[in-house]
């Protein structure tokens, strides 16, 4: 009986069962490198935009609502559908969605960037995020089955900093591209270049990924799918509107609200598991003491992150008077750094230190931010970018340090059965970091500049930045010291 064969209810497979090339993948760093460069293409996505606002709308007119939506409707999209993409990767293949995912979403690119309107860059925007949602949450499942456990570890560790990285890089190449105006594309560049690097991929994938299907699901939990995307929706919908609209009560009973549709959700998959059938989120994974905390540890990482470079742009260009291409080259030290400490991490230390060198690492990256805050507030307007270099040099290092480890010490004890779930629920959860980061340094710097002061407005979404990495370096005691070089609980 093979595995798709299995009974209702049935322990999974063993693992040894799985396809012969699944753990000595011949193509494994090729196809990792595949991986990589679709997560980078949307993460770009949704940290690029934001340079680009001010271009976008001279260009096609519209609100600031409208505007704000660019950046919303992917960031909604992408939410509400990554678990149930990576449930799709464990039903019918991992690089089938792969590639499906990828082909969507660089046709949507294209179409992003042929918007004639905004309501048509928003439409686009969003069909942008819904296949990134297919596409993304794959990889770990993929690099799961080319790697053997002994280089596993190797693998994991480019994640995290390949992510930091390109959110911090997303800001520096769109102010490159939408200032450098080739042929004249101004911020339609920043989607173009998605289409030669996705078809690329595409060709590249269909060549260097497995075809291996590890998992016995044999149906898509519909009914779980709409349970997690409303309470996703409610979640993160009011804190990407709210502070444009003023906070408005319905944004705080929306999140409230959010929660028992969450906690039934939950109940759900429980049940449905103990009945035989195929959760969408295996409860399993929520009596992983060290997937549970990771998922705080994520949120505080990438809320303090997402906002700060957010909001620090933001001030470069209304506090400074910085161009979006000045804006964008200000930042490189920070990308340098976090480059830097992201290959040392990968090669030794992360191996070596664990969980130590990722809280040492988020504890050098909160003192960098200190200093950045009191650079700002020592030079004020006047501060320049070489003041800005150094302190932004030790930010990126911390960042590096911190991320390097951090997804091969969240999938500790994920089994292959799991490995989708976790996933998608990793992914998910990035993404509501991000989210709330936004949200909170958003209002709290957007209130605080209101009678002009953008310098004390960025020092005090320095301030929660700085605390939220603190926070998530003492967190991080709750996981194990390193990541075993196998799943299983």
């Amino acid at each position: 009986m093979t595995a798709t064969d299995a009974a209702p209810g049935a322990p999974p497979a063993p693992t040894a069962a799985r396809p012969a090339d699944s753990r000595a993948h011949r193509l494994r760093w090729y196809g990792l490198a595949v991986i990589l460069a679709v997560e980078i293409m949307d993460l770009l996505d949704a940290m690029i935009v934001g340079i680009a606002a001010p271009s976008i709308r001279a260009d096609l007119g519209g609100g600031a609502t409208q505007i704000q939506w660019t950046t919303a409707a992917y960031t909604l999209a992408f939410a509400i559908l990554m678990i149930t993409g990576a449930r799709l990767g464990d039903l019918v293949g991992r690089r089938r969605m792969f590639l499906v995912g990828t082909l969507g979403f660089t046709l949507c690119s294209a179409l992003c960037a042929a918007a004639m309107n905004p309501e048509m860059l928003i439409a686009a925007r969003v069909a942008q995020g819904a296949f990134a949602a297919l596409v993304v949450p794959q990889g770990f499942g993929l690099i799961k089955e080319m790697f053997p456990p002994k280089e596993m570890g190797g693998a994991f560790a480019v994640f995290g900093p390949v992510m930091g990285l390109s959110a911090v890089g997303g800001p520096v190449l769109g102010g490159w591209l939408t200032g450098a105006d080739i042929f004249g594309l101004g911020w339609r560049s920043i989607f173009l270049i998605n289409v030669p690097l996705g078809l690329f991929a595409l060709f590249a994938a269909g060549r260097t990924l497995p075809q291996g299907r590890t998992s016995t699901t044999t149906r898509l939990d519909l009914r779980g799918s709409a349970l997690v995307g409303l309470g996703v929706l409610l979640l993160i919908f009011p804190l990407v509107q709210g502070h444009e609209l003023g906070w408005p009560a319905w944004t705080y009973a929306s999140m409230a609200a959010a929660v028992p549709v969450l906690a039934g959700f939950a109940w759900y998959q429980r049940r449905l598991r103990a009945r035989g059938g195929d959760p969408l989120v295996e409860p399993s994974l929520f009596r992983n003491r060290a997937f549970v905390s990771a998922l705080g540890v994520g949120t505080l990482i990438f809320a303090g992150m997402a906002g700060l470079m957010l909001i620090f742009t933001l001030y470069l260009q209304m506090g400074l008077g910085f161009s979006p291409m000045h804006a964008g080259t200000t930042v490189i030290p920070w990308a340098l750094g976090m480059s830097v400490a992201a290959a040392a991490s990968g090669i030794k230390l992360g191996e070596k230190y664990g969980r130590y060198g990722l809280q040492v690492g988020l504890v050098i990256a909160a003192v960098g931010i200190g200093w950045l805050a009191l650079t700002v507030h020592g030079a004020g307007a006047s501060v320049s970018s070489w003041q800005l270099a150094p302190v932004l040099l030790v930010t990126g290092l911390g960042l590096g340090l911190g991320m390097g480890p951090f997804f091969d010490i969240a999938l500790a004890g994920v089994t292959d059965e799991e490995t989708g779930s976790a996933s998608g629920v990793m992914n998910a959860n990035q993404q509501l970091g991000a989210s709330v980061g936004v949200a909170v340094l958003g209002t709290v710097f957007f209130s605080a500049a209101s009678g002009d002061d953008f310098t004390g407005a960025a020092q005090w979404t320095m301030g929660i930045a700085a605390t939220a990495l603190v926070l998530a370096s003492a967190t991080a005691f709750l996981l194990p010291r390193k990541a075993r070089a196998e799943g299983g609980h």
